[in-house]
């Protein structure tokens, strides 16, 4: 991030999550202040990528999304320039709480929103948020569950902000992310299925059909691009590239990777609730820094990582799914 040193902290709420827990592995490598936001200072998927010098350069503020004060004085207290937000419920947990759902992904939202408005002159954007696949219309016109709704009431309250209140936002819906640290949501499976595979030990994944397979530091290497895309004034949501690919294929490149191959490692159910594929664009403001990790390299470099981090006792199997 070439402006990091110069405006100060960036803030990426969710950062105890797979995703944010990149964001920042990435983020110190590059030399830059990092305020981990999150309700719990857990640093379990951060100790996957970090070690205890890394960590030790991370500020961590325990808060809750939803509370404005809360929002605000995080913004103040740490000299933050720059946000990278990713705090959310996923899907299971928004389906089995609406209420929390709504709470966390939306309210959580808008007060980023609300509170960087105020602070433009030290945080001048883009506010980089998390969107989600999910978000996109199903075949009647709107998304298919209750969490790509609450993802696209934020593309729509983040686009609001900037007619109004001058806040660029950038939002990226990210697909079927995996790697380690990915082991909550619905698409978690293929990564269990990785450490199952790592581990010898049998798992299902519980869908079928086909699915954009996106590793979790190209990701995480979209969205510090998006934080670092000064000047740019819209409020566009976009996709990220992956590698297309049925369930099988993920079953096959997993089977090549696992030390031992596969045994009792398989997929039965019904395909996602989401489109299969996606369309990134290439005048995204950030489109010059993407990247594609092929899905066989990086199947074969999550499995390296897991059978390490399995000898070392720091993940665990699945259960069989």
């Amino acid at each position: 991030m070439g402006t990091g040193s110069t405006r100060g902290a960036t803030l990426v709420t969710g950062a105890g999550g797979c995703i944010g827990a990149w964001i920042v592995r990435q983020l110190v490598a590059a030399g830059q202040p990092v305020v981990a936001f999150d309700l719990r200072a857990d640093a379990r998927r951060l100790g996957l990528l970090l070690d205890e010098r890394e960590l030790a350069q991370v500020t961590w503020v325990e808060g809750d999304i939803t509370d404005l004060g809360v929002v605000e004085r995080a913004l103040d207290e740490h000299g933050v320039g720059a946000v990278i937000h990713l705090a959310a419920l996923q899907a299971p947990f928004c389906r089995a709480n609406p209420p929390l759902g709504a709470s966390v992904n939306v309210v959580g939202t808008v007060n980023l929103l609300e509170a960087i408005s105020h602070r433009r002159d030290r945080i001048p954007g883009p506010f980089v948020y998390a969107s989600s696949v999910a978000a996109a219309d199903d075949e009647g016109g709107v998304p298919s569950t209750v969490y790509g709704v609450y993802k696209r009431a934020c593309e729509g309250a983040a686009d609001v902000y900037r007619r109004e209140q001058g806040l660029a936002s950038i939002g990226l819906r990210p697909h079927t992310v995996y790697g380690p640290g990915r082991d909550q949501g619905f698409t978690s499976a293929p990564t269990l299925a990785m450490i199952a595979a790592a581990a010898g030990t049998p798992y299902e994944i519980p869908f079928t059909g086909r699915v954009t397979m996106q590793y979790a530091p190209d990701v995480a290497a979209a969205f510090v691009a998006a934080a670092d895309a000064a000047g740019y004034d819209g409020s566009g949501v976009f996709d990220l590239p992956g590698a297309t690919v049925s369930v099988e294929e993920i079953v096959a490149a997993i089977a090549v990777a696992a030390p031992d191959g596969v045994a009792g490692l398989s997929a039965a159910g019904a395909a996602l609730p989401f489109p299969p594929e996606v369309e990134p664009d290439p005048d995204a403001p950030f489109a010059d820094a993407l990247a594609t990790t092929p899905l066989a390299d990086g199947v074969a470099d999550a499995v390296a990582r897991f059978t390490r981090l399995l000898a070392d006792g720091r993940v665990e199997p699945p259960a069989a799914g």
